[in-house]
């Protein structure tokens, strides 16, 4: 059970912030309301739910409206890069004009598993980093096994953004340091979290400063493995965010109360939210 699992001190948190909530999930269908009650329940306070294509982005415009404190973003996934298109830039650029909808995202690049091509990839991320530096909004990206391309593709840009944030970092420290040099905002989830594969993203936490750091879930991905008493779903929660800012700011040798404090004004200032 969830409620067990959320046991053990959780309830520190007054106002966290996840940045990355895939609510529209089919995983939520059956409990979208209460999995959104449970994560206000423990103090998030405010939900950034991730748009991947433009059907999906639709939905979490709607979702965004429905729920208080919930913003979104509108983008396509590198992968469902395949089915980029003018139709596609017109009605990201239509939801963009929804206050509700705060960054152009989740873009980027995914070399691993190159669901579409790297060349459609390339065309769809570099799209709408135009698009939005022409509306003037945050991009929120993705890269997974492609940095220097997706730096590359990246730089001409970075003076006509108001800000960039790398959501669900999971690079190395040279990859990490290449971000921050370019003014990158990194969000970490629950992948630093596991003992298997998360070791080097723990061990490079304190070189982040806080002032770029973000904290979230990818909810339902990512369920953190560190978890003592873990939902028999098996599927992450927004509601669990506040255990992933404890365990963030023990690595980092700081006060999670000051940490969330932080990430939340790095939130506020990069998607000019208020929660």
């Amino acid at each position: 059970m969830l409620t067990t699992a959320l046991r053990g001190g959780f309830l520190w948190g007054q106002a966290m912030f996840d940045i990355g909530v895939n609510l529209t999930s089919a995983q939520f269908n059956k409990d979208r309301d209460e999995v959104v009650s449970r994560a206000m329940a423990v103090g998030v306070r405010g939900m950034l739910l991730t748009g991947t294509s433009v059907a999906e982005s639709e939905a979490a415009a709607l979702l965004a409206a429905r729920y208080a404190h919930c913003w979104s973003t509108a983008g396509v996934h590198p992968h469902d890069a395949s089915g980029w298109s003018e139709e596609c830039a017109q009605r990201i650029r239509e939801l963009a004009a929804d206050s509700q909808v705060v960054a152009i995202g989740e873009c980027g690049l995914d070399f691993d598993r190159n669901y579409s091509t790297p060349q459609d990839q390339e065309w769809a991320f570099s799209a709408q980093l135009a698009l939005a530096a022409e509306l003037e909004m945050p991009v929120f990206m993705h890269c997974r096994a492609a940095h220097a391309r997706f730096i590359e593709l990246l730089d001409p840009w970075l003076d006509k953004l108001p800000a960039a944030v790398l959501h669900c970092f999971t690079g190395n420290r040279e990859e990490a340091q290449a971000c921050l040099e370019r003014g990158l905002y990194l969000g970490i989830t629950g992948w630093v979290c596991d003992e298997r594969r998360g070791l080097e993203l723990r061990e490079l936490l304190p070189m982040i400063p806080a002032q770029r750091l973000m904290l979230e879930t990818d909810a339902p991905w990512l369920l953190p493995r560190d978890l003592k008493s873990k939902p028999a779903s098996r599927r992450n929660e927004p509601a669990l965010l506040a255990h992933i800012l404890s365990q963030v700011a023990l690595w980092r040798g700081e006060d999670k109360a000051w940490l969330e404090q932080v990430t939340n004004e790095n939130v506020r200032r990069v998607f000019g939210v208020a929660f």
